[in-house]
């Protein structure tokens, strides 16, 4: 009967223990952002997009930002108030919306990106090189194809600057129509500017953060090019460990 009694004892502080832990999985939400267009939309605007994590409220925000530079960002920003840093500088949804929000919301900015100033060089180099290469028309040929076969299916499906459209599922599919050909075509040839491997990149970032704070009852925002989302949330599905939020519950609470 004792050994029924502990055996019974010990289940249940299993169980407990289990529901405890389950009890503080981390709440995941991916942004898809439209970098300089967030600069004149209407839907999505500079002002949309701070009351929109004003409403989201995160702990933690992973940003399209490589760990090397966000160190320099961060000190012009206390100094000037303002971001000279060229890489973040060009993207107004941290230099207009997130940097200037952590003046009054509690949240900690995490840079995350996998990119550098000279994978970006080597993409645009091959890129030019396959462009002018008479080899390769075909190829060429197929991937500006695809971009104007997305570029069309999206005029007549939806906006591609409404919040709402560019967090769906559809949004995503026709997004990868272009990016699709663009992987399948170049991903191995331009190396770690590649789509799959710079997403690769990314996420390793990424998931370090995730792996860090595991199981501490955070919301962490991720916030990258809406084109990333799709390739960021099929990873994030593999996870038992958090919790995947929808956006437009937020969005509707603005309305």
């Amino acid at each position: 009967m004792k050994t029924i009694i502990k055996s019974l004892f010990a289940l249940s502080f299993i169980f407990l223990l289990f529901s405890c832990i389950k009890d503080k999985k981390n709440e995941v939400l991916v942004l898809g952002t439209i970098h300089g267009n967030h600069l004149t939309s209407d839907e999505y605007s500079i002002e949309k997009l701070t009351k929109l994590i004003q409403e989201i409220k995160p702990d933690l925000i992973l940003t399209e930002i490589p760990p090397n530079r966000f160190e320099e960002a961060m000190k012009g920003f206390k100094r000037d108030d303002s971001i000279s840093e060229p890489r973040v500088s060009r993207f107004p949804e941290y230099t207009e919306v997130i940097f200037p929000l952590s003046k009054t919301m509690d949240f900690e900015i995490i840079p995350t990106a996998g990119w550098s100033a000279s994978m970006a060089r080597e993409r645009q180099q091959k890129l030019r090189a396959i462009s002018r290469d008479t080899l390769r028309k075909s190829d060429w040929k197929q991937y500006r194809e695809a971009n104007r076969k997305s570029d069309s299916i999206m005029a007549i499906t939806g906006n591609r600057n409404d919040p709402y459209f560019i967090h769906t599922n559809t949004y995503d599919s026709i997004s990868n129509i272009g990016l699709g050909a663009y992987n399948r075509l170049f991903n191995e040839e331009l190396g770690l500017g590649g789509w799959d491997n710079i997403n690769i990149a990314h996420y390793w970032n990424i998931e370090k953060t995730l792996q860090k704070y595991k199981y501490q009852n955070k919301r962490i925002l991720i916030t990258y090019g809406a084109g990333h989302k799709a390739w960021f949330l099929k990873e994030l599905r593999k996870r038992d460990d958090i919790t995947l939020l929808e956006l437009k519950p937020f969005l509707d609470e603005l309305k």
